[in-house]
């Protein structure tokens, strides 16, 4: 008796690892390659596009594809690290077919494709066997009723139209981390990418708007009407918020200042404030804040808030009130690390580092990173002259100022076509 044909679905494939012979992982499935007949046959799946690490995305053929299993996909370990680029003759099919509007030939029924399956013939070569495709919604009955159909049997896929939702991209978006999400809606055809973007919740869209480059965040704002685009810009970072309207001309930022609440357009005008390349501009305004009643507990409770950033959790800073920055006087910060071995109960203000220096607002970007290259810091306090507090400037702001401003395209830029 034969072995059952290999069948995969490519929206279970998004996201899996790829592992070399020797068990080392090479990098991510981001995508499957496949070419459209002539003849109107069930299309050939040519390859995966894998993201190597540094955020590349390169084309592995499937003749290197030994094993695809539930967790991984095994490969012979012959990867070219050329970047890939779509050949006009190619489909992505997480960006091109996944949530494409359909007819289903013999019944007329119409749907939205949700996934597709490949599986490999006899001649082992890979093709599209079955589509997934969930009916729109006319009657109340048949809501929601999905069909798993032979490639033939729908009508309207493959086209490079505006066809096309977003729903289960969006499904695979939510999964990811926001610069890996950043990164594949930047690969996104520009119909594909508005109408993800336009379907993102404010929130999402904000942390992915955090990973991206100026150019992509700019694009992205100019999606948005004004209104979305200051909720948008709401839920961000201050700091990254400032970043992104600097990038804007001057009236569209001016506008959507002034459309923000006027909380969080103070916060970002302050921001902006600051000279480039300084201390000031670089901090995050929204650090861990205790008053000088506050427990061990209390402090641990803040810093285990999975929105803030390990480097940011790494110091709480106990002030006077008010205790949103800037803050009363700063009497200092402690380390994550003492107020582990402290008694929970006991106060946080007892942790706190005598020797910890704060930075002035107007350190230049070289002496925020001699400060935190001496003292071994992944954070650091920024105070006004009065010694309030106004913000910590982190290991990873730091990084996002010395790098390049197009240091995370750089990675995806190199090589050549394959």
């Amino acid at each position: 008796m034969s072995s059952p044909t290999p069948r995969v679905y490519a929206a279970r494939l998004l996201g899996l690892p790829v592992f070399d012979p020797q068990g080392e992982q090479v990098g991510k499935v981001r995508d499957v390659v496949v070419v459209l007949r002539s003849d109107g046959g069930p299309p050939r799946a040519v390859g995966l596009v894998i993201e190597v690490f540094g955020r590349r995305r390169v084309f592995l053929p499937m003749t290197r594809v030994l094993a695809i299993e539930a967790d991984h996909v095994a490969t012979t370990g012959l990867l070219n690290v050329r970047r890939f680029e779509q050949r006009p003759t190619e489909i992505l099919v997480i960006a091109q077919m996944l949530d494409s509007r359909v007819t289903l030939r013999h019944s007329g029924v119409t749907g939205t494709v949700f996934d597709i399956a490949v599986e490999q013939s006899r001649t082992r070569d890979w093709f599209v066997s079955r589509i997934a495709v969930r009916e729109s919604s006319r009657t109340f009955r048949r809501r929601g009723q999905t069909h798993v159909v032979e490639w033939g049997e729908v009508e309207g896929l493959g086209r490079r139209d505006d066809a096309q939702g977003a729903t289960r991209l969006l499904t695979a978006l939510g999964e990811m981390r926001p610069a890996d999400a950043a990164r594949t809606i930047h690969e996104l055809p520009p119909e594909r990418r508005r109408s993800v973007v336009l379907a993102l919740t404010d929130d999402r869209l904000a942390v992915i708007l955090e990973e991206m480059s100026e150019e992509d965040q700019v694009e992205v704002v100019d999606l948005l009407d004004s209104e979305r685009a200051a909720d948008v810009l709401e839920e961000m970072s201050p700091d990254d918020a400032a970043d992104l309207i600097a990038e804007l001309p001057a009236d569209t930022a001016a506008q959507l200042l002034a459309l923000m609440e006027p909380e969080d357009a103070a916060d970002v005008r302050r921001m902006m404030a600051y000279a480039e390349e300084t201390a000031g501009a670089m901090m995050t305004p929204e650090p861990v804040i205790l008053s000088p009643d506050a427990t061990v507990a209390d402090a641990l409770a803040h810093a285990r808030n999975a929105e803030i950033t390990p480097s940011l959790a790494a110091l709480v800073f106990v002030c006077r009130p008010p205790l949103e920055t800037p803050t009363g006087k700063l009497l200092g910060a402690a380390h994550i690390q003492r107020l582990l071995r402290e008694p929970p109960s006991s106060l946080a203000a007892s942790a706190i580092d005598p020797s910890l220096d704060p930075i002035r607002p107007d350190a230049n970007i070289d002496e925020v990173a001699a400060h935190l290259a001496t003292y071994n810091l992944v954070a650091a306090p920024v105070t006004d002259e009065q010694g309030r507090l106004l913000g910590a400037v982190t290991v990873d702001d730091l990084l996002d100022h010395l790098l390049p401003e197009d240091w995370r395209e750089r990675a995806a830029e190199r090589g050549e076509r394959r």
